[in-house]
């Protein structure tokens, strides 16, 4: 997408959960609904359970990027051709989906130099310790994690019984605000850390 001549940049909203009966995916339709109408980015959503990655069995570290397994080499286009990210993450007994681990841990240059945010969900924990668990994997991953995030306290009191539909309050809406501007700023900041893409 672009506004006059300016392309916006690339925004992956990555749902981190893969179980049946989740509520990741209400609650990433949520913030995608705040993200687009935010306007900073052009949004792409990412569900891992789509993305259906094996455990990591690449013969090659990550770093040299020769991908083997078809999997493994779409993966890799997928993030290489976004430029933020944001994580919509529950927490797994006081750490971070396993899908979301090894999304990870499946590449290495490609994070690089790429601002990731938040927005997390549980019970009075709102998710935090499944975003404290990844914040090293991403600081490994040269990526940078910003402080403003959206945790989300016992969320499923904000999900309509019926329809399934999450709608967060107006401090949600707020913070998930707060953090795309931020979002924003470090995509620009970073920017020029990165390779520019093929045929740029």
């Amino acid at each position: 997408m672009a506004t006059g001549n300016k392309v916006q940049p690339r925004l992956g909203i990555v749902i981190a959960s893969t179980r049946e009966g989740r509520s990741g995916q209400a609650v990433a339709d949520w913030f995608t609904g705040v993200a687009r109408a935010h306007g900073g980015f052009e949004i792409e959503v990412i569900d891992l359970k789509a993305v259906d990655l094996p455990i990591l069995e690449e013969r090659h570290h990550p770093r040299f990027a020769k991908y083997e397994q078809p999997g493994t080499i779409a993966w890799s286009r997928t993030v290489a051709a976004l430029d933020a990210f944001v994580f919509v993450t529950p927490e797994y007994n006081h750490s971070a989906p396993p899908a979301l681990v090894n999304a990870l841990d499946h590449l290495f240059n490609e994070w690089h130099y790429k601002p990731v945010g938040f927005v997390s969900y549980a019970g009075i924990s709102a998710g935090l310790r499944s975003v404290a668990a990844a914040k090293p994997i991403v600081n490994a991953l040269k990526m940078v994690p910003i402080n403003e995030g959206v945790p989300i306290p016992f969320f499923a009191q904000l999900i309509d019984k019926e329809t399934g539909k999450f709608t967060g309050g107006e401090a949600n809406e707020k913070a998930a605000t707060v953090m795309l501007d931020e979002l924003v700023r470090w995509e620009a900041a970073l920017r020029t850390l990165r390779p520019s893409p093929a045929g740029a």
